[in-house]
């Protein structure tokens, strides 16, 4: 039996190699002699660089940059086929960097980014592959771009303070200092979501929660980028607003569309192209994928779907395991799922599930196959 395991990253516990290795291991109790082909993957959020760097040998390089707060960080990011750099803004301006006291949307900024792709056209990248989940900002990518030149000045002449809170001080965007190299590079951005910029599916609204935004704070921030989105229009000749995608990681999708002329694509469609996950899968009895948790989002362009979508065009089973199975996850049913198996069996609080999961995936890949095997000696 050769089984390709294709897992995402179980946030806060193990990145996707890691999950795929537990996962092999209850594979082998099962199917000792079973080939395991593990194959690192990502949909635009954390872990977007390591797939890269490592399905095409590429290199790391690391930057020291200011995190959402403005506090120095190293961040990393891969460079792969000589001239093209793989971002992961959440490296510089990712909730991975914040504790839960410190989240403050309405202050918070995504400067760290720019200075990411800034060192990258430094090193004489001509194209950028940006993955842009897991942010903690919501300033419409307004960070990133002062930190590539341009200067959003307000009434009396000045640069606006960071943060989304601040963008309704703007009276006009200024781009003649944008660094020019910007115009000769290729930005592909791999989103994970379709969010527009503004409204009830607006980045404020849906993702300012777990950014640490109230329900007052996320009026503010979702007025702001609404405001900030006609001036955009009105002094750079972009209508932002509608474009699905544009409200990812607070809005950033709308700004690198705006200020690098980037191209927004499906994050799980990019990385799966890069990784070649097609020959993979055609090649393969059965398809394992999973992430920490399945419920109505992953339906929606996260890697376990994203997964079993190209499976199914080779006719192949496919099975999720998850940390947790919340509500909405029958919604992967209908785009080529087969069934799910929960890591976790009996109650317990979330810090004992972390604790514990390589024992609880290893179990339920465990009996995953011993359920597999059952069937097949039918």
């Amino acid at each position: 039996m050769r089984v390709l395991i294709a897992m995402d990253s179980f946030k806060g516990t193990f990145a996707s190699l890691e999950v795929a290795n537990i996962v092999e291991k209850g594979l082998k109790k099962v199917y000792e002699n079973a080939i395991a082909d593990k194959v690192l993957i990502a949909d635009g959020g954390e872990g977007t660089v390591d797939a890269v760097v490592n399905a095409l040998n590429g290199k790391y390089f690391f930057v020291d940059v200011l995190d959402p707060l403005g506090k120095k960080v190293r961040a990393k990011y891969g460079i792969v086929n000589g001239m093209t750099a793989i971002i992961e803004m959440a490296e510089a301006s990712g909730l991975i960097l914040m504790s839960e006291e410190d989240l403050n949307p309405l202050v918070a900024s995504s400067y760290g980014t720019g200075q990411l792709i800034l060192d990258a056209l430094n090193r004489g990248c001509n194209k950028i592959i940006m993955g842009i989940g897991g942010s903690a900002t919501n300033d419409g990518g307004a960070g990133m771009a002062t930190a590539l030149g341009a200067k959003l000045i307000d009434s009396d002449g000045n640069e606006v303070a960071s943060g989304g809170g601040a963008l309704d001080q703007l009276d006009y965007i200024d781009i003649s200092g944008l660094d020019p190299r910007i115009k000769e590079v290729e930005f592909i951005v791999a989103c994970d979501v379709d969010n527009i910029l503004c409204g009830e599916k607006g980045a404020s609204r849906v993702f300012g929660p777990q950014k640490g935004a109230n329900e007052e704070k996320i009026r503010i921030l979702d007025q702001n980028l609404n405001y900030y989105a006609q001036l955009i229009k009105r002094d750079l000749g972009m209508d932002v607003g509608e474009i699905p995608g544009a409200g990812a990681a607070g809005g950033l999708g709308a700004g690198l569309m705006a200020f690098c002329n980037a191209n927004l694509s499906k994050g799980i469609d990019v990385l799966l192209d890069i990784v070649k996950i097609d020959e993979s899968i055609e090649a393969a009895d059965i398809v394992i994928t999973g992430e920490g948790r399945i419920d109505k989002q992953t339906a929606y362009g996260k890697v376990p779907v994203g997964i079993a979508k190209r499976a199914k065009k080779f006719n192949k089973p496919v099975f999720a395991i998850a940390g947790f199975v919340d509500k909405g996850a029958e919604l992967v049913y209908q785009h080529g799922i087969d069934a799910i198996i929960s890591s976790v069996v009996a109650p317990m609080t979330l810090k004992a599930v972390i604790e514990d999961s390589p024992r609880l995936i290893e179990e339920a890949s465990e009996r995953l196959f011993r359920i597999i095997k059952a069937i097949k000696s039918m």
